[in-house]
């Protein structure tokens, strides 16, 4: 384990081009301690964790792994991209890849998608190049949809939307289309367009 840990810290270092000396100095420690952990000697104490992993640019589970993990690319299919909606803000966060999301401090998981019902579905009607979307739904601050995003396989167009706003909105139409949404109530939906 300690010399997983320090071979990371290592290569981390290294990728950020400072030696023992320059990360030592930033952490108040002695250049001697740093060359400990990377020769697999020791671990840094509890204190120097969060600021170690700061300084390193990675995640504080990743560094006390000694692991990295390579990210798994899906494709380069946009219809398979995962969405993160942060529950305390609603930022919202799109990977076309495997990904570890965080915001408000705490670990955001990949909304689930799911088929609108027929209730559930949005307004969508022709005309000419554009599709206009539009719904009744009541838009409240505490029940909303936070953002619509019409998606075919090499683009993504991301409309965001607000409470208490009216929801109308034109896009240019693309063909066969997937439209997503996010209901702060309901979640990740979607439904076929063409």
């Amino acid at each position: 384990m300690q010399n997983k840990v320090g071979e990371l810290i290592r290569s981390l270092r290294l990728d950020k081009r400072m030696t023992q000396k320059a990360l030592a100095e930033r952490l108040n420690i002695s250049d001697k301690t740093v060359s400990k952990w990377e020769c697999g000697m020791g671990l840094p104490e509890i204190s120097l964790i969060s600021p170690l992993s700061e300084i390193l640019g990675i995640e504080l589970q990743n560094l006390l792994s000694g692991e990295l993990k390579p990210n798994d690319f899906v494709s380069g299919n946009l219809k398979k991209s995962t969405f993160f909606v942060c529950p305390s803000c609603h930022n919202i966060t799109l990977c076309t890849g495997s990904s570890e999301v965080s915001c408000c401090g705490k670990r955001v998981a990949a909304q689930v998608m799911k088929k609108a019902s027929e209730h559930q579905k949005l307004n969508v009607e022709s005309d000419e190049n554009e599709w206009l979307i539009t719904s009744n739904h009541p838009m409240t601050k505490e029940n909303y949809i936070s953002f619509i995003a019409l998606v075919t396989g090499d683009r993504l167009q991301l409309i965001k939307l607000y409470p208490e706003w009216h929801l109308s909105v034109r896009v240019a139409k693309r063909g066969l289309e997937t439209l997503m949404w996010y209901s702060t109530e309901d979640g990740l939906l979607y439904q076929f367009i063409k």
